[in-house]
């Protein structure tokens, strides 16, 4: 990547026009992206209410995102080579508002889980999507951007958490705020779609994880001894995986159940539930904003160890001395501690000898989604056998174990040439 990086800014000193208009259109996907999802999520407690369901079947249910999430995924790297990353991250926003808008009026939980399946699947192919869009970006950019599309995603998801937390204090009914929503982004990511960057994508800009990585090993076995794939290879690739799982578990607790234990355990009014997301997302954001000066300082293993102790101490005495304004800040600091964790294993995975760029990468991402997947239904079987103060416990359980894990990160790196 630096080397492409580098040869851009040989090609052009500044971006033209067309370039930095791209930029904001992606922006605004991202915000999009974030946003929509985000407005969902605070009005989980009000539709666990009204379809009766029990913490277990609410688990089941919820993980049905993240499901339609791992089924679609391949198939985004084909619509974009067909039809270009930002034709398709557009069609995928517009699809998965209507998703969000279905699950929040669906009548029963089978329609809930379904619309929820649909809104994963739709999300994921719009994830890869405005992705590989801002890669394109960047390249012409000539130095690295995408951070701050991913900051831009939290802004998004902590405005859609705030609109939703606004609405609930007006009373106004989900089918009006939800349908209200996904007109707003729907109508943001057309108007993005005028500035994205014109022309197909080229097959180094949107070529699939998998196409890149386990494909390439699999035509080109002859370049790789098998002998290079050791135990302590294997070892560490799966502690990155576990690592990654970490920050997707508590990223859940977030989506999933704040605004549930908020409003049911602690006896929160739904305005102040709300919160709960936002403060996580919202502490996200800043520790994504600070976390690449942190990491060139002090390493991503001390970075990553950090965190850990961070989300494991910060829910961990939420838990144990549980009070509203407690429990908000204690989301707050796991959303801090979690903020590097994921690009800190991806980042590492991709850097492992004896594997082609992009397998360790592509392992990672994709079994990390299992941590989405499991995570609703492991807690919510735990809160209905003990208590959701007591499922929530996974949470300062996935921080230690990255404390316990990051010795497998680098301990310290260099600032990137490219940048």
């Amino acid at each position: 990547m630096t080397t492409s990086l580098t040869a851009s800014r040989d090609v052009r000193d500044a971006p033209t026009p067309d370039v930095r208009r791209a930029r904001v259109a992606v922006a605004a996907l991202f915000f999009t992206n974030g946003g929509l999802f985000a407005n969902l999520i605070p009005r989980y407690p009000e539709i666990k209410g009204d379809l009766a369901l029990g913490n277990a079947a609410y688990g089941l249910a919820v993980a049905a995102f993240p499901t339609g999430a791992i089924l679609a995924g391949l198939a985004a790297g084909a619509l974009i080579r067909r039809f270009g990353s930002g034709l398709i991250a557009v069609a995928g926003t517009l699809l998965t508002s209507l998703g969000v808008l279905a699950a929040g009026l669906s009548p029963t939980v089978v329609a809930f889980a379904a619309a929820l399946l649909f809104g994963g699947a739709m999300d994921a192919i719009t994830d890869v999507a405005q992705n590989a869009h801002a890669l394109r970006v960047q390249r012409l950019f000539g130095r690295s951007i995408i951070n701050s599309f991913h900051a831009i995603w939290s802004i998004g998801a902590v405005t859609g958490g705030a609109m939703a937390a606004g609405a609930l204090a007006i009373g106004l009914p989900r089918s009006i705020h939800l349908g209200l929503s996904a007109l707003i982004f729907a109508a943001v990511s057309l108007v993005a779609l005028r500035f994205c960057l014109p022309g197909p994508d080229g097959e180094d800009e949107t070529a699939d994880p998998v196409d890149a990585g386990l494909q390439a090993e699999a035509e080109e076995p002859e370049k790789r001894s098998r002998g290079n794939v050791s135990g302590r290879l294997l070892g560490v690739l799966a502690a990155l995986v576990l690592i990654a799982t970490a920050g997707a578990i508590v990223e859940d607790a977030g989506n999933s159940w704040a605004a549930v234990y908020l409003s049911q355990s602690l006896g929160a009014p739904a305005e102040l539930a709300a919160w709960g997301f936002i403060a996580l997302v919202g502490a996200q954001f800043v520790g994504r904003l600070t976390g690449d000066r942190l990491v060139d300082r002090f390493g991503q293993r001390a970075v990553a160890r950090s965190g850990g102790v961070l989300v494991a101490a910060g829910l961990g005495m939420a838990l144990a001395f549980p009070s509203v304004p407690g429990t908000i800040a204690g989301l707050a600091a796991a959303g801090l501690g979690v903020a590097t964790l994921v690009p800190a294993a991806m980042n590492e995975a991709d850097e492992l000898p004896g594997l082609r760029p992009g397998t360790g990468l592509t392992v990672v991402s994709w079994l990390m989604r299992l941590g989405f997947l499991l995570s609703p239904p492991i807690v919510g079987a735990i809160a209905d056998a003990a208590g959701l103060r007591v499922g929530l416990l996974v949470v300062p359980a996935a921080g230690l174990a990255v404390a316990t894990l990051a010795g497998v990160l680098s301990a310290r790196r260099s600032v990137p040439t490219g940048r």
